[in-house]
């Protein structure tokens, strides 16, 4: 499948997008703090606790696990996407980690961004996809931080690699 190996002309791109993010915005309204994967988890520890997962307040009261929770289903819909354009470009691949330290750093590394996407209560790919086409100042901050913290995470990974 070329298509899938071919880069799309940026305008043509960003065009796409900003008519999807207009169409998902006025279907079902603004697309907010990772709720999906934090309703899968949710569903995931109610799995392992059964009913002691109620004794912890944030699963309890402010964020009760239910399967019917919609942005549970767009993020698998972009996790399949992502698959199934990787497998139709031939550049699928699964890589594992093959020292300790390297998990160490996903393991930090996906706790900070799980953590900053709590803080920001805002979701990275709304940032990305909402609030800069809204021409919001927060978005455009909150995209400084995700390039500034890439770029530091990559300079780190780069040392570990050498050293």
């Amino acid at each position: 499948m070329e298509f899938f190996r071919k880069t799309l002309d940026p305008v043509i791109a960003l065009s796409i997008i900003a008519v999807m993010d207009i169409f998902l915005f006025l279907v079902i309204g603004a697309w907010t703090v990772g709720g999906g994967e934090t309703m899968m988890t949710g569903l995931i520890a109610q799995w392992f606790m059964g009913d002691d997962l109620k004794r912890i307040p944030f699963w309890d009261v402010v964020f009760p696990p239910h399967g019917d929770y919609w942005k549970i289903y767009i993020s698998l819909g972009m996790l399949f996407g992502a698959v199934v354009g990787a497998v139709a470009s031939k550049e699928f691949y699964l890589r594992m980690p093959r020292h300790l330290s390297e998990w160490l750093m996903i393991t930090v590394g996906g706790l900070l961004m799980g953590i900053g996407i709590r803080l920001a209560f805002v979701c990275n790919v709304s940032t990305f996809f909402g609030l800069s086409a809204e021409m919001n100042v927060g978005g455009y901050l909150a995209i400084s931080g995700i390039v500034a913290g890439a770029w530091v995470g990559s300079l780190v990974y780069k040392k570990m690699l050498e050293g």
